[in-house]
């Protein structure tokens, strides 16, 4: 069994995203982070809760899997590169371009200056070729400074609750191949 850590972008994920379905599927393996700063993220308070619910689920089983979306993928990659935890893989869903022009630059302030650099786990990183907040071409190369596999499934915006995935059988798919291998 793997516990799982879910690791949203700005505001949370409604009721229909993807994330919050896995959620419910998954029940008391998946731990939501749960900082104070959803709406003004704050990075030192998403790492805090990344922290937190590590704890928690890795008490849960000794595998555990983050499912970051967007500005979640940032704060799941500085938390690893911090913590170095042991058992941990990393799927990271559309992250976007903290230089690129829709980056929420005054909202995600602490965010700004983060560089991606090789994570210390077996990790995913998802794009959409049609991600208002990244290219492909950026998010491939993301992946690539991550040391991540990289995967773009094609056209489906922020790949969010927008993107009519529902339950998003594909990537629940994709996720079970990264924490299997």
């Amino acid at each position: 069994m793997v516990a799982y850590v879910i690791i949203p972008g700005i505001d949370g994920s409604d009721e229909w995203h993807w994330q919050s379905l896995w959620e419910k599927r998954w029940g008391p393996p998946a731990v939501r982070i749960a900082p104070a700063s959803w709406r003004r993220p704050d990075l030192p308070d998403w790492v805090a809760a990344i922290q937190a619910a590590h704890e928690t689920a890795s008490r849960r089983d000794n595998q555990v899997a983050l499912v970051a979306h967007s500005l979640g993928c940032w704060a799941a990659a500085h938390w690893l590169e911090k913590a170095r935890p042991e058992a941990v893989a990393a799927f990271l869903v559309a992250p976007p371009n903290p230089q690129g022009p829709a980056f929420p630059r005054e909202a995600a302030s602490t965010f700004l200056g983060l560089s991606a650099r090789p994570l210390p786990c077996p990790s995913l990183m998802v794009a959409s070729n049609d991600d208002p907040y990244c290219e492909p071409t950026t998010s491939a190369s993301f992946a690539h400074e991550w040391q991540a596999q990289g995967h773009l499934i094609g056209s489906y915006g922020h790949i969010n609750s927008a993107s009519g995935l529902g339950d998003w059988p594909a990537g629940l798919e994709l996720l079970r191949m990264l924490v299997d291998c």
